[in-house]
């Protein structure tokens, strides 16, 4: 049976997985990518790290199905969204990409706002001026690197440069256009007025493909680099965030899936499209839905800075006994009752896009005393982004999403005392999930209905099966609450502090 290939360009790692349409799937395989930070705000990383990294799994998931690369029928990539890659006119990369939860540009973001009436860029481009723009961060290298942008041929995400690397071909997949700011959302096209506000020639964007249509074919090239097979049909990619919900099987009305990656997303399947300047749309990948959702700047990519900081004395003592780090700070967490002794952190440590869309927002520990010690700490950033989440589903519930049923994947679902304190903030169960191995699944789909092996968008659901169901504990409700309250009631003071300093 034929084997369809999904590749995820994640931000603290890159995944191959191969799967048939019978459900059957070999073993994920992964490689570490480094997400560097240089400055206050700054996101960036390598493409040239991606590109090694699929070059590397691509051989090791042909070598498990018995070295025949011709079993593989089609090719879908996955990534972050939206990252910015710039080429040359020679197809050189011409800096570190800039990636989704870089906060560098919150001056053109102002800029933006002062050229163009929010409200009427809303309704326009589908979602607001915020720092997620493409057009604020190319506005940010025309004025601090006006030698690149003079440089600047093509524009396009992570998973649009793995396609160009094994196809040839520049596209921009639709989600990371809309969510660029480059498509009227009426009309679903790329707006020659909107890209114009990126102060980059016309050409430079790529045309705009649908997530199952195919690009192209792998190339010659790239074959001897991949040991893919020439000619083989490769997507046009999918938002690694839309790809893991739609293998989660977020497809109904009221449905929202809580992703817990290098940073936390929050989204919700509906059948109409309503924009917000306090969250972001996209399509889903099915036809006909769409997918409002939310994305923190940091999730686990904020968890590993801590413990890379913080807990270098803990890590001999989890080795010992056989645990991550990670683990063995959840277990010291669970020391601690709901609300960490009055202990409450905001992780605005890359700013923060979703709900608050504030370049400039700081972290900040509050309540903090000499009685507090690492397993309070790492309780209330476990709480952190639970309240985080909660700000979001208040949100869409306000526009008017129905918010019924939460699902919950990625790596971070696999720590129970996280999942136990996001249960008891919602006051909802969450599903967890099994064989979930993340985006890689749901764009290889996408990529088995482009190539005609399956008509089926339901068919991804075969792979995933529903796990542990986590009841909240109603006697945290109060203490949530009010925790919650804090959590809200820090931000604004703690804003108008940095920007006085």
């Amino acid at each position: 049976m034929p084997l369809v290939l999904g590749l995820d360009i994640g931000t603290t790692s890159t995944t191959g997985i191969l799967i048939d349409v019978s459900g059957r799937a070999l073993p994920a395989v992964s490689r570490p990518t480094m997400l560097r930070s240089p400055h206050h705000g700054w996101a960036e990383e390598d493409p040239a790290e991606w590109w090694a990294n699929v070059r590397e799994i691509t051989a090791e998931l042909i070598a498990l199905c018995g070295g025949d690369s011709t079993k593989i029928a089609a090719v879908g990539v996955t990534g972050m969204l939206p990252a910015v890659v710039l080429l040359d006119k020679d197809g050189y990369v011409l800096r570190p990409s800039i990636q989704q939860s870089d906060g560098r540009c919150g001056r053109e973001v102002e800029d933006l706002r002062r050229e163009w009436d929010e409200s009427d860029f809303l309704s326009r481009a589908g979602n607001g001026i915020n720092q997620q723009l493409v057009t604020a961060k190319l506005r940010w290298v025309a004025r601090h690197e006006p030698d690149v942008f003079r440089r600047i041929a093509t524009v396009f995400g992570s998973y649009d440069f793995i396609n160009w690397k094994l196809t040839g071909q520049r596209a921009i997949e639709r989600n990371w256009a809309l969510e660029a700011g480059f498509v009227d959302v009426g009309s679903g096209a790329l707006d020659d007025g909107l890209i114009a506000l990126a102060r980059i020639p016309r050409d430079a964007i790529p045309p705009k493909m649908m997530s199952h249509h195919i690009l192209g074919q792998v190339t010659a090239e790239a074959a001897a680099q991949t040991e893919l097979a020439e000619g083989t049909p490769v997507i046009g990619g999918a938002a690694d965030m839309i790809a893991s919900a739609f293998a989660a099987g977020i497809d109904r009305t009221g449905d929202v899936l809580l992703k817990f990656g290098g940073a936390v997303d929050i989204l919700a399947a509906t059948d109409f499209a309503r924009p917000d300047p306090r969250l972001f749309l996209d399509y889903h990948l099915a036809p006909g839905l769409y997918m409002p959702n939310g994305c923190m700047a940091t999730g686990g990519s904020g968890l590993d800075w801590f413990v890379a900081t913080f807990a270098s004395g803990e890590k001999a003592t989890a080795e010992r006994e056989g645990l991550s780090v990670h683990r063995f700070l959840d277990r010291l967490a669970q020391r601690h009752a709901a609300g960490a002794d009055g202990l409450t952190i905001l992780p605005y440590f890359l700013g923060e896009k979703t709900p608050i869309q504030d370049a400039g927002a700081r972290g900040l520990i509050d309540g903090l005393t000499l009685s507090h010690d690492i397993g309070h700490l790492w309780r209330a950033m476990l709480e952190a982004y639970a309240y985080a989440i909660r700000h979001h589903i208040d949100v869409f519930n306000e526009i008017g999403h129905r918010t019924d049923r939460f699902v919950v994947s990625d790596g971070g679902a696999q720590s129970r005392v996280w999942m136990q304190i996001v249960a008891d903030v919602l006051q909802r169960p969450l599903q967890c999930l099994t064989g979930h191995p993340g985006s890689c699944l749901g764009v290889a789909w996408t990529a088995a209905i482009g190539a005609g092996l399956t008509k089926d968008w339901s068919g991804v659901s075969a792979f995933v099966g529903r796990g542990e169901l986590i009841e909240p504990d109603a006697r945290n409700a109060v203490v949530y609450n009010e925790g919650y309250r804090t959590y809200r009631d820090l931000y604004r003071p703690s804003r108008a502090v940095h920007q006085a300093v």
